[in-house]
């Protein structure tokens, strides 16, 4: 299997499993205990938390432990609307969020809330003067993610904290597809919250991390024992927050390595090479994950081009059901026609990547491609 498919999922760095051992075997005391299995098990979460909030740059104190990006975006957008509805009931969000952000914004609604989906342009990204003509009298949410999960377009994150700070209004971004891919720093970024997953950086499914800046109280979404200083019920996952905590300590290294960019450009200048005005490349040309391409093959199906490749995987972001296809909203959201988005295929790699496997793919593609062109 050549796998091409890291922003949907990543595997477990071995030096993350080898933490997590130990605490699988052993150690295996409840952090809230007063003994000393709890005492050791209470050490681990507080480092692996100072882990996590060394990467983004915060204090340990802000980062809380969840079992995932859903969970932290659901904790933001209904802690906020229920803590400050007061204040008012609108919330700003893009058309392109992720189902974990969108979901919960139309349940919201359901409540009488209301949200405001801000349009995007032909890249993917979002208009800050546009975001600023939305704000109302009643707006107490603004969240709009770091970097799309599907064209890796960034977004200029720092410029719409600037605009929500002057309206004194919250602002949330999830950075589930960024961290560990690109720098992350709250300090520099100016956010009030931020999302991590923790399978997004080679740490298992099921661990995340929310960063809520001091000073912030939001109802929490998990209620029972004072755990998480309060904002987050439930016995601590020893495990899972220590492979979080070394993943995260990992990825601080790993930034340092131009690799995946470097064959990212070197991928992308393959296909170029071999089919030129036959792909389009979707989102940012730019401002993009450095690991991340989103390859419409004009005139072909992207579901039938993944079944072609066999051994590779990879994915595609629209719908597929009797026989036709239904673009991705992403892509529909940023203009892309009906039949340019039909023929989009993600393609992500990641620490593990080769370029004897991209070699390999190209060449696969090319087979493809010939054959039904």
């Amino acid at each position: 299997m050549i796998y091409l498919d890291y922003n949907a999922t990543t595997p477990i760095d071995k030096q993350v499993a080898d933490a997590m051992i130990r605490f699988i075997y052993g150690n295996y005391g409840n952090p809230s205990s007063s003994h000393a299995l709890g005492a050791g098990a209470k050490k681990a979460v507080d480092q692996a938390r100072q882990q996590v909030a060394n990467l983004l740059n915060c204090l340990p104190e802000e980062v809380i432990f969840t079992s995932g990006g859903s969970e932290s975006n659901n904790t933001v957008i209904k802690g906020v609307a229920y803590t400050y509805k007061n204040k008012g009931n609108h919330i700003i969000t893009s058309r392109t969020e992720h189902p974990a952000i969108l979901n919960p914004c139309k349940y919201l609604e359901r409540l009488g809330y209301e949200i405001t989906y801000l349009p995007v342009d032909e890249y993917g990204m979002v208009s800050v003067a546009e975001l600023e003509k939305l704000i109302t009298d009643k707006t107490m949410l603004v969240t709009i993610m770091h970097s799309n999960n599907e064209t890796g377009t960034l977004q200029p994150i720092k410029k719409i904290s600037e605009i929500c700070q002057k309206h004194n209004i919250l602002f949330h971004t999830d950075a589930s597809q960024s961290v560990g891919k690109v720098p992350v720093d709250i300090k520099e970024l100016g956010v009030d919250f931020l999302t991590v997953a923790g399978h997004k950086l080679y740490a298992p499914k099921g661990i995340g991390a929310l960063f809520i800046r001091k000073g912030i109280s939001i109802e929490p979404l998990i209620h029972g024992a004072g755990h998480e200083s309060g904002r987050r019920a439930g016995t601590e996952n020893i495990i899972f927050d220590v492979a979080l905590g070394k993943a995260c300590e990992i990825a601080i290294d790993a930034l340092k390595s131009d690799n995946v960019k470097l064959l990212t450009d070197y991928f992308y200048a393959g296909l170029k090479e071999k089919f030129s005005d036959k792909i389009r490349l979707n989102g940012h040309p730019k401002e993009r994950l450095p690991n991340t391409l989103n390859i419409s093959f004009i005139g072909y199906n992207g579901h039938e081009i993944l079944n072609g490749l066999g051994d590779v995987a990879a994915s595609t972001g629209s719908a597929y059901h009797s026989g036709l296809t239904t673009i991705s909203p992403v892509l529909k959201a940023m203009g892309v026609p009906d039949e340019v988005g039909r023929g989009a295929v993600r393609f992500s790699l990641g620490r593990y990547t080769t370029k004897d496997e991209i070699d390999a793919v190209i060449e696969k593609l090319s087979r493809i491609i010939e054959k039904n062109g």
